[in-house]
């Protein structure tokens, strides 16, 4: 569990990067992060993960099994990476939901995907991936990249994620994890906390926003525990991926 109680009847705390703050001010927090960093988002990727962000998502498409006539749904799908190949894949007769609970995120994910031409077969919506605001039963797959590791009750997230997915439907986590070998956890250690601030100090003028960011990825559930929480929920053959030693990892389960 990620929260604690500090004395009678206290409100439970979480943890913010590595502070700990009162459960009900993580939202905002993580909010006042994503506000700040939406409008250069995809940039930084591209600077913080060297382009890796984007093979990164392409082999979570490959895992998918997504195709022609489906209902996907990509939560804290901000700038709409997946959701755009998602469309693609689905075609007129399927349907894409970009949900995120980000505001400035999903507008920036839904200019950029009108201005590409992408419509017709894809909705926004402003949503809480703990209380999904969809029916039950409802989705063939379900996407999550980078945004589970902010949220404050995942338990929750990853059974409202179940709710929504038809059975035998896939639900597909991208996350930071752990490094599978020590060398590469101290060179990444070192990027984390020393570049990742100074790259936002130089490109956003944010270099706090990037300091949360890599304190979130160390206190984000290594991989056999998010598996063992993915089962805890319900999920069946639930498999995970290490990608470049560890540094990522991709879930996977699917919906009895």
């Amino acid at each position: 569990m990620n929260d604690q109680r500090k004395g009678g009847d206290a409100e439970p705390t979480t943890h913010f990067g590595y502070k700990h703050v009162p459960e009900s001010q993580k939202a905002e927090k993580v909010a006042e992060v994503f506000h700040s960093v939406a409008a250069k988002y995809d940039l930084m990727n591209d600077v913080l993960s060297g382009g890796m962000h984007r093979l990164w998502k392409r082999f979570t498409i490959e895992l998918s099994g997504v195709r022609v006539g489906n209902r996907v749904l990509d939560i804290a799908g901000g700038t709409g990476d997946l959701a755009r190949k998602f469309s693609d894949l689905v075609g007129p007769t399927g349907q894409v939901v970009l949900a995120d609970i980000n505001a400035s995120m999903l507008k920036v994910g839904r200019d950029r995907l009108l201005d590409r031409g992408v419509a017709g077969n894809i909705e926004f919506v402003q949503a809480d991936a703990e209380k999904l605001p969809f029916p039950d039963n409802h989705f063939d797959c379900v996407t999550i990249a980078f945004g589970l590791r902010n949220v404050t009750h995942k338990e929750a997230a990853i059974a409202s994620m179940l709710r929504v997915l038809k059975p035998g439907g896939r639900l597909l986590v991208l996350e930071f994890s752990k490094p599978t070998n020590k060398l590469m956890s101290k060179v990444y250690d070192a990027y984390s906390f020393a570049f990742m601030p100074l790259a936002g100090k130089l490109i956003t003028n944010d270099s706090e926003s990037y300091r949360y960011l890599a304190e979130s990825i160390r206190m984000h559930p290594d991989q056999e525990t998010l598996k063992a929480m993915m089962v805890q929920a319900g999920f069946d053959r639930v498999t995970y991926h290490n990608m470049t030693s560890g540094i990522v990892a991709l879930h996977r389960g699917i919906k009895p």
